[in-house]
């Protein structure tokens, strides 16, 4: 699934130059809505020849805590977020 250019994403996670994007898109399934979500990781970068900001999806060996943070977060909302609307939806 992939995020349409003009759309905002719902929430984003950050740590540095590192970042964690969550889409929610809600389709119908036997009647009922559902909400689907799309990730994207990437990280941005000044590019040294233009000094132009670009984005990337390589990451070097000491960024990975940051991109493992970002990950644990974005998971961590998600599954937050799935808790509590259970929680709210009637007969659960």
């Amino acid at each position: 699934m992939s995020e349409p250019n003009h759309q905002q994403p719902d929430v984003e996670f950050r740590a540095g130059t590192i970042v964690a994007a969550i889409w929610t898109k809600t389709t119908t399934l036997d009647g009922r809505s559902v909400p689907q979500h799309s990730i994207r990781i990437q990280k941005r970068y000044r590019d040294d020849r233009s000094g132009q900001w670009k984005t990337t999806t390589y990451v070097r060996p000491d960024e990975l805590p940051k991109l493992a943070l970002v990950v644990s977060k974005a998971y961590e909302h998600l599954m937050l977020r799935e808790t509590e609307e259970k929680a709210s939806t009637p007969g659960s």
